[in-house]
């Protein structure tokens, strides 16, 4: 198919951001996984990160990213994620996003997140 393009599949415009993520997984058959990432790429409908561990395909995900943004010198926002993992491996996951939230203070209800 020289020179003749793909045709766009995805239904939700995704832009290439990169900033800080962690997540836990909820894998159907043994015990959670948790970990960090960066984004690469994120949607409304679907996001991909850079990992160091290959996670489970089909299983459930919790994901929170801190929002690029800052108000009086500290960070203000994190998005918080759900959704399911569709394809991992080579250090990039890709991941269905069934639900998100932007949230002013998500780090005292999610245990899994590293602390600074």
């Amino acid at each position: 198919m020289d020179g003749v393009r793909r045709a766009e599949r995805r239904k939700s415009m995704r832009y290439s951001l990169a900033f800080p993520i962690c997540y836990r997984v909820l894998p159907r058959h043994g015990p959670p996984l948790a970990g960090e990432g960066t984004t690469s790429d994120i949607s409304s409908a679907g996001l991909s990160f850079l990992s160091w561990e290959a996670l489970p395909v089909g299983s459930h995900i919790e994901m929170v990213a801190e929002w690029p943004v800052e108000i009086a010198g500290r960070r203000a926002l994190d998005l918080k994620m759900t959704g399911f993992v569709l394809r991992s491996g080579r250090g990039s996951v890709a991941v269905r996003v069934t639900s998100h939230k932007l949230s002013a203070d998500t780090a005292a209800a999610l245990p899994y997140r590293a602390s600074a």
